[in-house]
């Protein structure tokens, strides 16, 4: 079998990578009749000589390979037809711009298994970069709010070598006595969660949060049970939730009364609640800041106008009018939404992501008959799986 580390193509460029040189080397040490090809790339986070220097050949091509593994979508000129193919498709949800992109990948008959989609039975992700977007989402929310209220001064993630220099850059910070509410339980969450205990923000319980005010800075993690309640029941089943979130309600609202930065980490589909109406925001809303780290436009934060770039990742929003602004502003809240977020940090946040590639994927994928990479295989040879016949329309309409 032979697996190709394919070169990110889709701009702006990724330069992560979906294994390290170290982890290459150690699979073809470890497991019998592999072998791993990197296609050259100037942008990735580890150089074409780091490879080499661990024994993995590079070149311009890698279409001679078995397995293709990248990160982001592949733009579609740079799809290899009849290629097995493992990435971010960013089509689970029919999102409009990318519907090309997966009707090519059937036309090619491509096999198609998507990170996002390798779950376990009970609907927990498998694999991804959720901690390192939470990593990086939390700071950058911080440091959002010390911009605005001028009583600290953070500096960019992606100014330090790695994520023990950014460890580093915490001593000493003072943080003020301000309210975090975190949402969320996965990935994102505990990457969320690692920051605040650097920082030594502590954790409170709900109902301390909500009645109570502290000399100190404090956070509450609000998951699936504090956030949303059946509408007629008025209670919350985690499986009953995901299979019917349209009968649920936010119950979120108490907190926007009393929050000073909102640090969001939930998943969000079309059918879920929101966490609070634009309609909400009224002179009690005390939110400032808002670390929208899973970016869901107009999602589960109903301001989100959109993602910005690594380079400028905040905007504020008018609360009057709810229109884009400048960030900062006396008058808007002020939006971190960035969709690759683990970017800032891209050799930690590969080595994470390989490390659950190799524990949890790979040797299964190269044995075959894998439950749960049967379930995340959305296409084989070009054709749609049963647990995606919901896409039929969106791969086949114009």
């Amino acid at each position: 079998m032979k697996i190709g580390l394919i070169k990110e193509g889709k701009i702006p460029a990724d330069n992560r990578v979906a294994l390290t040189p170290a982890q290459c080397k150690w699979l073809v040490k470890h497991i019998p009749d592999i072998t791993i090809k990197v296609q050259s790339s100037e942008t990735r986070c580890f150089t074409n000589d780091e490879y080499e220097a661990a024994g993995i050949e590079v070149a311009e091509t890698v279409a001679d390979c078995d397995i293709l593994l990248g990160i982001k979508e592949v733009p579609i000129p740079l799809l290899v037809e009849g290629k097995t193919y493992l990435f971010f498709s960013h089509t689970k949800k029919k999102q409009p711009y990318n519907r090309a992109l997966f009707k090519s990948m059937m036309e090619k008959k491509i096999t198609l298994i998507d990170y996002e989609c390798l779950e376990h039975e009970d609907g927990q992700r498998v694999i991804g970069f959720g901690f390192f977007a939470g990593i990086v989402g939390a700071h950058n929310g911080i440091m959002c709010y010390g911009n605005r209220t001028g009583e600290y001064r953070l500096d960019r993630v992606f100014k330090v070598k790695d994520y023990r220099e950014l460890i580093h850059t915490y001593f000493g910070l003072k943080i003020p006595n301000i309210k975090i509410a975190v949402t969320g339980s996965g990935r994102v969450a505990h990457g969320i969660l690692e920051i605040m205990n650097l920082l030594g923000i502590h954790e409170v319980e709900p109902d301390e949060y909500l009645e109570r005010k502290f000399n100190y800075p404090v956070y509450v993690q609000l998951k699936g049970q504090e956030l949303y309640t059946h509408k007629e029941l008025k209670t919350y089943k985690r499986e009953h939730f995901h299979e019917h979130p349209e009968e649920y309600r936010s119950r979120f609202l108490p907190y926007t009364k009393c929050t000073d930065i909102l640090m969001n980490g939930i998943y969000w589909d079309t059918k879920m609640p929101r966490l609070f109406a634009q309609e909400d925001i009224d002179e009690h809303f005390a939110i400032q800041t808002i670390a929208d780290i899973t970016d869901d436009a107009l999602g589960s934060v109903p301001i989100n106008l959109g993602d910005q770039k690594i380079e400028d990742p905040v905007y504020g929003v008018d609360k009057k009018t709810k229109q884009k602004t400048a960030p900062y502003l006396p008058g808007s809240i002020d939006i971190m939404a960035v969709g690759n977020l683990p970017n800032e940090l891209p050799r930690d946040a590969s080595r994470y992501f390989g490390e659950q590639l190799i524990k949890y994927v790979l040797e299964d994928l190269l044995k075959g008959n894998n439950d749960i990479i049967h379930r995340a295989t959305m296409l084989t040879k070009g054709a749609l799986m049963p647990h995606y016949h919901y896409l039929s329309e969106y791969a086949h309409g114009e």
